[in-house]
């Protein structure tokens, strides 16, 4: 490896991958860089945004999806090239979104510094050790290739979802789909299928099985409180209010913040609100919000009220929200509040028995299929990741004690078993949950790719002093304008 360049790896090209090679390739440099975007699929889109037989829907209206955090429009406008009449409350198409990550990616390559250079490259990468000698460090593909870089940024995307009780038995089979973002369900007209999650997959996975023609499809849909998500429409920015409240509540304890939260939900539909606005300021705060409450509060947060919020803040387009209703009238979608205890295999049928919630009332239900829909697991204990494994073996990476992702510094720097942060491997993406809890959406995410990509661009010496004080305490919403005034290059319009 040329050491007069300077190489960062990018592991994975979803989202984060994406958005942070874009911002990277923006930026002004003073060095050579070359920047090894490597992606085991397709390129832009990751599994979110890929090219699929049913037209998924965005969840997030198009004037909030701009992957640029110094253009809010950006998207928009680059939609508006194919859909002429879209507005900035409508929900597009996902594979649409896809292609906007591509043209952001190949026009911000186009318009790059000369010394400043990006290489694809597609294949696995299950391991990442260091050469203590020369400070490099060894990015090993499945394949036996190994890139060498300086610095390597882990985009990995939503992990997979937890196993369900008894799903050993049905691996293999063609009852059993452990994951409907991997590989699609075929389901036949006339089945009985169990959905495990009440969530967002669970929407797009039967509203996608009843457009491809399964027919009368009996879904049931099993959850441990049985909630759908809630509606999404437009609604105003709550201007003027302070969220100093609810930052001093969230100090106290996690019961003060909740009434925080619901006295104020209470005092804007007074005025003709939309409690919307509030779930809007809170994600907001929440990175704040996160960093106050005690970790025994925390913990209180994920077992009782976490589905609440889930149901609340992750919201379903009108159309879709819509058509899961009409599913339910027509006797097509049934929805369960229980726990699977276990599953078995019987001939071409899997028998699953349930318990109720808040019962001890134990029912077996007779299904074709099983599909786990229970939502991404972000406990590294349980992943299946190659390369995560490998970094937790080695100490370089350890897991958030909420089973929450991973244990990262202010800037995402990866902090290993002896609670030192690495100055050249870093986190970027949903498992920043740990730290600061809303990490999964476009609007967090694009903010923190944009603060990584300055961090990046410093020297040794200045990321070290950064990342122990310049970026401490920082909140999602003002990272984007950390980045000084002339150091960024917005070159998506000349495309």
């Amino acid at each position: 490896m040329n050491s007069s360049v300077r190489t960062v790896a990018i592991v994975g090209a979803g989202f984060s991958g994406t958005a942070l090679a874009v911002n990277l390739l923006r930026l002004v440099h003073a060095q050579p860089l070359r920047i090894l975007l490597v992606e085991r699929s397709r390129l832009g889109g990751g599994v979110a945004y890929a090219r699929r037989r049913y037209p998924y829907l965005l969840n997030v209206p198009a004037g909030r999806m701009s992957a640029n955090a110094f253009d809010p429009g950006e998207f928009l406008a680059f939609a508006r090239r194919w859909q002429p009449s879209a507005t900035a409350d409508d929900f597009l198409p996902r594979e649409l979104y896809g292609e906007y990550l591509e043209a952001s990616l190949a026009s911000a390559e186009a318009t790059a510094a000369p010394h400043v250079e990006l290489a694809r490259i597609c294949g696995s990468v299950i391991a990442i050790e260091r050469a203590h000698r020369d400070r490099v460090l060894h990015v090993h593909l499945a394949d036996g290739r190994r890139l060498s870089a300086h610095t390597a940024v882990l985009a990995l995307g939503n992990p997979s979802p937890a196993p369900l009780s008894g799903s050993e038995a049905l691996h293999g089979t063609a009852r059993y789909f452990d994951d409907p973002w991997q590989v699609a369900p075929q389901i036949r007209a006339g089945e009985t299928v169990l959905v495990a999650g009440t969530g967002l997959t669970m929407a797009d996975t039967v509203l996608a099985g009843m457009h491809a023609g399964w027919g009368r499809v009996m879904f049931h849909a099993l959850s441990r409180h049985g909630l759908l998500p809630l509606p999404q429409t437009p609604f105003p920015q709550l201007e003027d209010c302070d969220g100093a409240p609810l930052v001093s509540a969230a100090s106290v304890s996690l019961l003060h913040l909740f009434r925080a939260i619901r006295a104020l939900s209470d005092q804007v539909q007074r005025g003709n609100g939309d409690w919307r606005e509030v779930i809007a300021l809170v994600r907001d705060l929440a990175p704040t919000l996160w960093q106050r409450l005690r970790s025994s509060e925390r913990r209180r947060f994920l077992r009782h009220v976490r589905c609440y919020w889930d149901v609340h803040r992750h919201r379903l387009p009108e159309p879709i929200w819509a058509g899961l209703n009409e599913l339910r009238r027509s006797g097509n979608l049934r929805v369960h509040a229980g726990r699977i205890v276990a599953m078995e295999l019987a001939g071409k049928k899997v028998h699953v028995t349930w318990r109720s919630r808040g019962t001890s009332e134990m029912t077996t239900l007779c299904v074709e299929r099983v599909i786990n829909c229970s939502g991404p697991d972000y406990d590294v204990r349980h992943t299946r990741d190659r390369l995560l494994r490998s970094l937790l073996a080695q100490g370089i990476a350890v897991r958030d004690p909420l089973g929450q992702g991973l244990v990262t510094d202010e800037t995402g720097a990866l902090v290993g078993t002896g609670g030192r942060a690495a100055r050249d491997i870093y986190y970027l993406g949903p498992m920043l949950r740990a730290a600061h809890w809303e990490t999964t959406a476009v609007t967090e995410l694009r903010a923190h790719a944009a603060r990584l990509a300055r961090h990046l661009t410093m020297d040794r010496e200045e990321r070290a002093w950064s990342g122990s004080a310049c970026l401490r305490g920082a909140g999602h919403a003002d990272l984007a304008f950390e980045l000084r005034p002339g150091r960024h290059r917005d070159r998506f319009a000349s495309h």
